[in-house]
């Protein structure tokens, strides 16, 4: 299985998070895909999602938090699955010398992202 975090909105207007995977056996609608390098040590302050998507890790390791204080540690390998378009929004910072590169996969409207969240 393929490690992700669940990024969303919840009924409070923050975001949120959950640990669990992503099915690997079926296809997920995509409307576009493109790739993205940070430098090393750098971060971005608060925001949104963007629009609704992957975010796939090739390289770098990084820390998410949200302003309610929720954290995880995403790694190489690992999926982002954003949806937090609306809300208090989250951060990021690099934590390892490596630069984060990236696939950014916007879901095709209505696609499902296949997440299995952790028991």
């Amino acid at each position: 299985m393929i490690r992700a975090y669940l990024l969303e909105t919840g009924p409070d207007g923050g975001s949120h998070v959950r640990r669990g995977s992503i099915r690997a056996d079926a296809l997920v609608g995509a409307q576009s895909i493109s790739f993205s390098e940070t430098p090393a040590h750098a971060s971005l302050d608060w925001h949104n999602a963007p629009a609704a998507q992957y975010v796939i890790t090739l390289s770098g390791t990084l820390e998410f938090t949200t302003r309610d204080g929720e954290s995880f540690v995403l790694c190489p390998g690992e999926v982002l699955i954003a949806t937090d378009q609306t809300g208090s929004g989250h951060e990021w910072r690099l934590v390892d010398d490596a630069p984060w590169r990236r696939a950014y996969v916007i879901f095709a409207p209505g696609a499902d992202p296949q997440f299995i969240p952790d028991p």
